[in-house]
């Protein structure tokens, strides 16, 4: 049975995971804002937005940090529960 410490420890460890998330998130618009901002002043529109490099280079980083947090992260702890109780099993049968 999980301890309420347990849980507590899992709670912090999820809290600063998403947290990280949302502060990543959270500057990746405010940079790419002003670099658009500051692309449309410079050029007044005109030519290769070369600001498009860096939010679409960012935003695949951001999307691989969102499945990591929100999608694959709870599912391999799923996983990583059900292997470590097999492999329990494994043990106290040789045992």
């Amino acid at each position: 049975m999980v301890t309420d410490e347990e849980l507590r420890k899992k709670a912090v460890k999820i809290a600063k995971e998403k947290t990280g998330f949302y502060i990543h998130f959270i500057i990746y618009l405010l940079v790419n804002t002003f670099l658009f901002i500051q692309w449309y002043w410079i050029t007044g529109g005109e030519g290769f937005p070369w600001v498009l490099t860096t939010t679409i280079g960012w935003g695949i980083g951001i999307a691989f940090h969102f499945l990591g947090v929100f999608i694959i992260g709870p599912q391999s702890e799923k996983l990583r529960g059900k292997i470590e109780e097999k492999e329990f099993k494994k043990l106290k049968e040789k045992n």
